[in-house]
């Protein structure tokens, strides 16, 4: 990276909106990368860990908090971290699980800015019905996905790496060079820096591509 080109300082994130629907998100440009997963496998932790902050995205014991569209400006005008709703393990009535989808899909089918999505996954779980739908939609729309398999630090590294190589080896004959993948533990920090380079390759893509 050189001296003139921005750095996205992670750390500076802060809240910006919630939005139940499309036309309450902010205005469609610059660019923004969407978090999406189960309910149970980490996002907020795995935010927070990207952001090296503890409460910027809520992680609660009860999963399905999530019910909005949450947006974090960055350091860079224009610049987006995007919380999505995890309603896969949710505990919540149909009809507000249809609501969340529709509004998902809505975002994700419209959202220009959109630059490329992190699903996580909790690594022992990997491939659920919500991750195989936002692997369909990706596979779809051409839109990057890079996979986070989180929660690394409850198995040994030998099965985290024979998951990771078997996931890496189906993704990639589904969607090409347009998936990346990694392993990553918030609790120990594991993996943050290649998640951050990931990003601000997305966010900056005048930047060289990096190896995944």
């Amino acid at each position: 990276m050189t001296e003139e080109t921005p750095k996205i300082h992670f750390n500076t994130a802060k809240f910006q909106v919630s939005a139940a629907k499309l036309n309450q998100c902010p205005e469609d440009v610059g660019a923004e990368v969407a978090f999406a997963g189960r309910s149970n496998a980490g996002k907020s932790s795995a935010i927070n860990a990207l952001t090296q902050q503890t409460r910027l995205a809520r992680t609660s014991k009860t999963p399905g908090r999530t019910q909005l569209i949450n947006f974090f400006s960055l350091n860079i005008e224009g610049l987006r971290i995007v919380d999505l709703p995890g309603y896969g393990y949710a505990k919540v009535p149909i009809a507000m699980k249809e609501h969340w989808q529709q509004h998902l899909d809505e975002y994700l089918q419209k959202r220009q800015c959109l630059q490329g999505v992190v699903l996580v996954m909790d690594i022992r779980h990997p491939m659920k019905e919500f991750d195989e739908m936002m692997v369909q939609w990706c596979e779809a729309t051409g839109v990057p996905l890079h996979v986070l398999l989180t929660k690394a630090d409850k198995i040994k590294r030998g099965p985290a790496q024979s998951t990771l190589l078997k996931l890496k080896k189906q993704l990639r004959e589904r969607l090409g060079h347009k998936v990346t993948l990694q392993v990553f533990s918030a609790l120990k920090g594991q993996g943050v820096d290649l998640l951050q380079n990931r990003i601000t390759t997305w966010m900056l893509p005048e930047e060289d591509e990096l190896e995944d």
